[in-house]
C-alpha cells in the first residue's frame, strides 16, 4: 500500500485545497493507505518538504493550484519519487492535460491504484536563477495577464484570468523578440511567445493543441502583431485551440527555446510571473513519474 506525503498551498483556489484533500484523505485511508500532510508556507518550503518526504520513499501528493503542482513537480523531477496531485486551484492546467478525475472517488482510485506515468519536464534559466517546471513558460501578454490574475481581488478563479486578460490587452505594446529554437533564430513581433509542454495554460485555454507530455519536445508558439480587435478574437479561440490555424499564429518544434526581448517583458511558468526575460527553457525528458 503507498504511503502519502499531502504538501498543501493553504491558499489555493481561495483556500479549497483542505476540504479537497479531506474528501480524498478519508478515501485514501480507509484503503488501508497511510497519508500525511504538510502546509507550505511558500513554493520554496513547499519544494523543501517535497524533497525531504522524497527522500523518505513516499508519494508526495500537490494540494493546491499549477503554482504548487508546479512547485513540488519540478522539486521532484529527475528523482524517481512518485508524483500525485490533487487539483484545488484556480487553473488546474496541468492535472487536466494529464487527464486528472475531479470526483473524489474517481482521484483516490487513481492515487491508490494508477500506474505510473513518465512525463517530461522544463528546465528553466534566468537572470532569476535555475528552476524546473511543469506546464508552459510564456513571455508577453499573457504573463502580464497573470500577473493581473494574481493580484486579483474583485475576480477568483476562471474570471480572474479572462478579466487580467482584457486589462493587459488593453495595454500592451507588442514586442520584438529573438526566439532561438535548438540553434535556430527566429525573429518574431507580437504579442507572446510559449515554450509548451502541456496544451492547457490559463485556466483551460489550449495555447498548444499539440503539446504533448512525454514527447521529449516543446512547443512553441509564437502569436504575431495584429489588431487589438483580431487578438481578443484569437482569445476566445484559444478556448477550443482553433488560433492555431490563424496566419497570425506560427508554431515550431525543438528540445531548447531561448526567448528575448528589447524592451523588459515578463515571462510566467505555471502560474509564476515575478520575472522578466531573456529565459531559456529545456526540456528533460521523462524526468517526473506522475500518478495518473
Amino acid at each position: 500500500m503507498r504511503q502519502f506525503t499531502a504538501i498543501v498551498n493553504p491558499t489555493a483556489g481561495g483556500s479549497a485545497g483542505v476540504p479537497v484533500l479531506l474528501q480524498v484523505a478519508r478515501l485514501l485511508r480507509e484503503a488501508g493507505a497511510e497519508l500525511e500532510t504538510e502546509y507550505s508556507r511558500s513554493l520554496a518550503h513547499a519544494q523543501e518538504l517535497a524533497r525531504d518526504a522524497g527522500r523518505r520513499h513516499r508519494v508526495v501528493l500537490a494540494v493546491g493550484g499549477d503554482g504548487i503542482s508546479g512547485a513540488v513537480g519540478g522539486a521532484l523531477s529527475g528523482t524517481g519519487t512518485l508524483f500525485g496531485l490533487v487539483p484545488a486551484g484556480r487553473g488546474n492546467d496541468f492535472a487536466r492535460a494529464l487527464g486528472l478525475p475531479t470526483d473524489p472517488e474517481a482521484l483516490a482510485r487513481v492515487l491508490l491504484h494508477g500506474d505510473p506515468r513518465s512525463v517530461d519536464t522544463i528546465e528553466v534559466h534566468s537572470a532569476h536563477g535555475r528552476g524546473v517546471v511543469l506546464g508552459s513558460v510564456y513571455a508577453g501578454v499573457d504573463a502580464l495577464a497573470n500577473r493581473h490574475a494574481n493580484r486579483s481581488a474583485l475576480f477568483k478563479g476562471a474570471a480572474s484570468y479572462y478579466a487580467g486578460g482584457l486589462r493587459a490587452v488593453a495595454t500592451w505594446r507588442p514586442a520584438a523578440y529573438q526566439v532561438t529554437v535548438d540553434g535556430e533564430r527566429l525573429a518574431h513581433r507580437g504579442y507572446t511567445v510559449v515554450a509548451a509542454n502541456s496544451a492547457y495554460y490559463g485556466s483551460g485555454r489550449i495555447i498548444a493543441p499539440g503539446a504533448r507530455l512525454d514527447d521529449g519536445l516543446l512547443e512553441v508558439v509564437m502569436i504575431r502583431e495584429a489588431p487589438r480587435r483580431l487578438f481578443f478574437t484569437l482569445m476566445k479561440e484559444l478556448r477550443s485551440g482553433a488560433h492555431v490555424h490563424r496566419p497570425e499564429v506560427r508554431i515550431v518544434r525543438g528540445r531548447e527555446v531561448r526567448i528575448e526581448a528589447d524592451r523588459e517583458v515578463p515571462y510566467g511558468a505555471d502560474g509564476e510571473v515575478d520575472a522578466v526575460l531573456p529565459v531559456t527553457a529545456r526540456v528533460l525528458p521523462g524526468a517526473l513519474a506522475v500518478l495518473c
